[in-house]
């Protein structure tokens, strides 16, 4: 038996306007939205809004926030961890965090992606659209519109 690696990686469903962003990856030929490995010594909260900025231009905030308990910080909390077989040998542990655009410019960088789309919770029941990330991207177009009208 082959032993198992495993990394660990971030992913945002980015939400604007009741749409969430997806960029159709270069390599494997499908839809995900902005997510890659967490650098070593990178928080996770961190790691998430970074590949969201590396990869689509944008400026996010989580819908999770920082905090503390007495003297011990908590960090944002993702809505739900995955564990992905990317290969018979390895899978990534992957953080999955919602998020509101707060600035930038969409500028999808053409290393990683061949392009993009803004899916509202509809449109994510297109069969080009894997169903983990159809069901995450309705549960975060719903929690990021609640919480903007809260």
């Amino acid at each position: 038996m082959s032993k198992i690696t495993r990394d660990f990686t971030a992913t945002t469903f980015v939400v604007q306007e009741d749409r969430t962003l997806l960029l159709r990856h270069k390599k494997l030929a499908a839809w995900f939205p902005p997510g890659g490995h967490i650098d070593a010594n990178e928080l996770p909260d961190d790691a998430a809004r970074r590949e969201v900025l590396e990869e689509s231009g944008l400026v996010v905030e989580l819908i999770s926030y920082r905090s503390t308990l007495g003297d011990v910080g908590v960090i944002s909390q993702p809505e739900c961890i995955l564990l992905e077989d990317i290969s018979d040998d390895h899978q990534h542990i992957d953080l999955i965090y919602f998020a509101r655009v707060i600035g930038g410019t969409l500028s999808v960088s053409d290393r990683e992606a061949e392009g993009y789309r803004w899916c509202s919770s509809s449109e994510l029941e297109s069969e080009d659209i894997h169903e983990d990330i159809r069901r995450l991207g309705q549960q975060a177009i719903e929690k990021v519109g609640a919480s903007e009208s809260a």
